[in-house]
């Protein structure tokens, strides 16, 4: 269940938009448009932590290889933890 804090129109609409794509270049279009190149590569950084620690490499790893700090990792380990279950069900659909 989507944390009500977060539900509203503008968020549906986004929410609806992304599942409209169809491809990955209608995605790098899309999200070109929508979010700075630093937000892209923040969210796409956020992503390969979840991959990783799912994987169960070591903080020190994940910096290295991402050059993510330790309070970001430490934030998605906790999502992956305690959060919606979103990494999980996206990093399943994604190894299938």
């Amino acid at each position: 269940m989507a944390n009500e804090k977060i539900k509203s129109k503008s968020a549906d609409m986004l929410f609806e938009a992304v599942l409209s794509l169809q491809n990955k270049e209608e995605c790098y279009s899309f999200f070109e448009d929508l979010c700075t190149i630093k937000e892209l590569q923040s969210l796409s950084q956020r992503l390969e932590v979840a991959k990783l620690l799912s994987e169960k490499k070591t903080y020190l790893e994940i910096a290295k290889l991402t050059h993510a700090s330790t309070a970001t990792i430490s934030r998605i380990n906790r999502a992956l933890e305690y959060g919606a279950d979103g990494y999980k069900a996206v990093l399943f659909k994604l190894k299938s």
